[in-house]
């Protein structure tokens, strides 16, 4: 399939093929040292580049067999891919500080364009942090927004559930390629997800099968990054001092999302997080309103609108 290049929103400058551009993607994660890093500085050096730029024909070509294949050995044989400089790449991934160029999806990709708001937090939560973050989810169903998680155990479950069991969308930003399921126990979830909503990846297919796991760990921070540029803020329920939720805590802060910290966390005297991000932008919610306000009056009830 081809598609056209764009600069700047203005008029297509060239045609390119959606399956070159993928295996050239890839092969560009499987040079040595490659990182969100560096990848993202390499196109910085050049805006009008898409990946078939810096990678061969030929073996950007193999590279995207290869990853057919092993997409297809776990089952996915649909799927879509959103690149950079072409139509429906959302321009609010540029807001990352190493935004990636492109993203695997399942689903209706329709739902990036709606309001979205990511809760997101412990994947070892309390009971009560459970609870919480099904009542938020069904709160923002309610108002009209789409709710983004990032399918781990815990807060990240309870929000997707409780979301999909209150009638409303949902989005997964997952840290493993789209065939792979982690953890195993949300395979229901995640394939529910791929099929009723929309499930996104950055993860790189063949990078990810060639390393090891705690390499592959690395992935899961990162797509905190973009599940923060996707939304127009993100609520932390519950997490700990040391909990890769952070990641997303500064990230939205750095893009200039709003961030929300429910206030039970305030109330915890074994962690100091929550206190730092409020001296540095992020609004304590003391009642669902505080969300609402600082979010704008145009949330609605799709009854209402």
């Amino acid at each position: 399939m081809s598609l056209l290049a764009r600069m700047n929103d203005g008029p297509a400058v060239r045609s390119i093929s959606r399956r070159r551009e993928l295996g050239a993607y890839e092969a560009l994660w499987l040079e040595k040292g490659a990182t969100f890093k560096t990848i993202a500085e390499k196109f910085a050096s050049d805006p009008t580049a898409v990946p078939s730029n810096f990678v061969p024909g030929a073996v950007a070509d193999a590279r995207a067999a290869e990853v057919l294949a092993a997409l297809k050995k776990t089952g996915v044989s649909r799927f879509g891919t959103r690149l950079n400089l072409t139509g429906n790449y959302p321009p609010k991934l540029r807001d990352a500080k190493h935004p990636v160029e492109m993203l695997y999806f399942q689903g209706a990709w329709e739902l990036v364009e709606t309001r979205c708001v990511a809760v997101v937090g412990s994947r070892n939560p309390s009971e009560d942090g459970k609870l919480r973050a099904a009542k938020l989810s069904r709160a923002l169903v309610e108002r009209g927004f789409t709710v983004v998680s990032g399918l781990a155990t815990g807060i990240d479950t309870a929000a997707h559930t409780a979301a999909i069991e209150a009638k409303g969308h949902t989005i997964a930003v997952i840290g493993t390629p789209i065939g792979t399921y982690y953890p195993k126990e949300n395979q229901a979830l995640q394939r529910k997800i791929a099929e009723e909503h929309l499930l996104i990846s950055q993860v790189p297919v063949l990078r990810y099968a060639s390393q090891h796991v705690p390499q592959n760990k690395l992935f899961f921070p990162e797509r905190n990054v973009t599940m923060s540029a996707l939304t127009e803020g993100t609520v932390i329920v519950e997490a700990s001092d040391t909990s890769g939720t952070l990641t997303q805590a500064g990230a939205a802060l750095e893009q200039r999302r709003k961030l929300f910290i429910l206030d039970s966390c305030f109330k915890r005297d074994d962690i100091t997080w929550p206190a730092n991000f409020e001296k540095r932008g992020a609004i304590r919610v003391r009642d669902l309103a505080d969300i609402w306000g600082a979010l704008g009056d145009a949330a609605v009830s799709p009854a209402n609108s």
